[in-house]
């Protein structure tokens, strides 16, 4: 499978201590420096200036996220559920399922479903469809 080049070089880098195989630490997350000498250019400024500009404007986002979207999400909820409830109210007031007309476009099948009894759709909802057998 593996050529024996392979292996013995991956035998050989495994056998080797840690400080052998990478003496230098990557550090990702170090602390910020300030800039001195020969670091202090223009360059250096302008990008530590978008850094904590975009430092800036997370954190703005992130407050926005918070005390604005979770408040409106909640009366956009409570409207919803009222609006709700006087849909329901006024089905109340409406003559039976079975009363009602039945219309050449309702319902239509040209072969039964091959789930339940035949006749329901996979989204039949007992409370509002129903469907006249002739």
């Amino acid at each position: 499978m593996f050529s024996a080049r392979a292996t013995r070089a991956a035998a050989q880098r495994v056998a080797r201590p840690q400080s052998i195989r990478n003496p230098f630490q990557r550090r990702f997350a170090s602390s910020e420096s300030t800039f001195t000498g020969a670091e202090n250019n223009a360059f250096n400024r302008e990008r530590q200036a978008v850094k904590d500009h975009a430092a800036a404007t997370s954190d703005l986002w992130r407050k926005l996220s918070i005390y604005a979207t979770i408040p409106c999400l909640i009366i956009a909820s409570v409207n919803a559920k009222i609006l709700w409830d006087e849909h329901w109210a006024h089905w109340d007031h409406m003559e039976p399922l079975e009363e009602r007309p039945e219309y050449p476009y309702q319902n239509m099948r040209t072969k039964n479903f091959f789930w339940g009894d035949g006749d329901k759709t996979l989204f039949w909802n007992e409370k509002v469809n129903y469907h006249k057998k002739e």
